[in-house]
C-alpha cells in the first residue's frame, strides 16, 4: 500500500510535497559534518531531493547508494541526473541491499516515520555502518508539523515521528551510542554512532 501511494505521487512530488526551501536543505546538509569520499546511504531518498546536498558533501572520491521502495520516486531522481557517484537501489529499509560494515553514514531524510518497523530498520541500517559510523534522522519541518500533515492522510496516519524520549530509547536499543534528538520548532534532528 505504502508502496503504491509513494508510486502514484512520484511525477508531482516535487512541486506539492518536498522542501523548496534550499537554505534549509544546505544547512541540514552542513549539520552531517559527511567528509569527502565517504559512501553514504540515503534511506528513502524519494525524487532525490536531499541528494545533491549529500553528493556535494562527499566529493568526486564519495559515494551516495540512494535506497526507496517506490521505484517511481528513484526514476524521478535519477532523472535528474545529479553530479556524483550515485547508486539508485529500489529497496526497503528492513532488508537493505548492502554488505555489513560498507557504509560510512547513512541518512533518513524526510522518510522516517514511513519506516513500519523502526527498531528493525535502525538494526538493518546499523549493520551496513562501519565501526564509527553515524546514522542521521533529520527533517526541515518540525515533528509537530510532520504529524500533523501525516495525521490527516488516512494512509499515513500511523506514520508518526518519535518524540525526544521514544528517538533515545529506539537509537539504543539498535546499538546505537552517543544519541542526540533536537526536536526543534523548525526542524528535527537525530544522529547515534556505531561503536562497535
Amino acid at each position: 500500500m505504502i508502496r503504491e501511494y509513494f508510486n502514484e505521487r512520484a511525477a508531482v512530488w516535487d512541486s506539492s510535497a518536498s522542501e523548496t526551501d534550499t537554505g534549509k536543505l544546505e544547512r541540514m546538509a552542513a549539520r552531517l559534518s559527511l567528509k569527502s569520499g565517504m559512501t553514504v546511504l540515503d534511506i528513502g531518498s524519494g525524487t532525490g531531493v536531499f541528494l545533491p546536498y549529500l553528493l556535494r558533501a562527499v566529493g568526486e572520491r564519495g559515494r551516495v547508494i540512494a535506497i526507496d521502495i517506490a521505484v517511481k520516486m528513484l526514476q524521478q531522481a535519477r532523472s535528474k541526473k545529479c553530479s556524483g557517484t550515485v547508486d539508485f537501489l529500489c529497496a526497503d529499509a528492513m532488508n537493505l541491499p548492502c554488505q555489513p560494515e560498507t557504509c560510512d553514514a547513512a541518512v533518513c531524510y524526510s522518510s522516517f516515520p514511513h519506516f513500519h518497523h523502526k527498531l528493525q530498520a535502525l538494526e538493518e541500517i546499523r549493520r551496513s555502518l562501519k565501526k564509527g559510523g553515524y546514522m542521521f534522522i533529520c527533517h526541515t519541518s518540525s515533528r509537530e508539523k510532520i504529524n500533523r500533515i501525516h495525521s490527516g492522510i488516512p494512509l499515513l496516519q500511523h506514520h508518526l515521528l518519535p518524540d525526544r524520549t521514544e528517538m533515545e530509547l529506539i537509537l539504543k536499543e539498535a546499538g546505537f551510542r552517543h544519541v542526540l534528538v533536537e526536536d526543534g520548532a523548525g526542524s528535527y534532528f537525530a544522529v547515534g554512532e556505531k561503536l562497535r
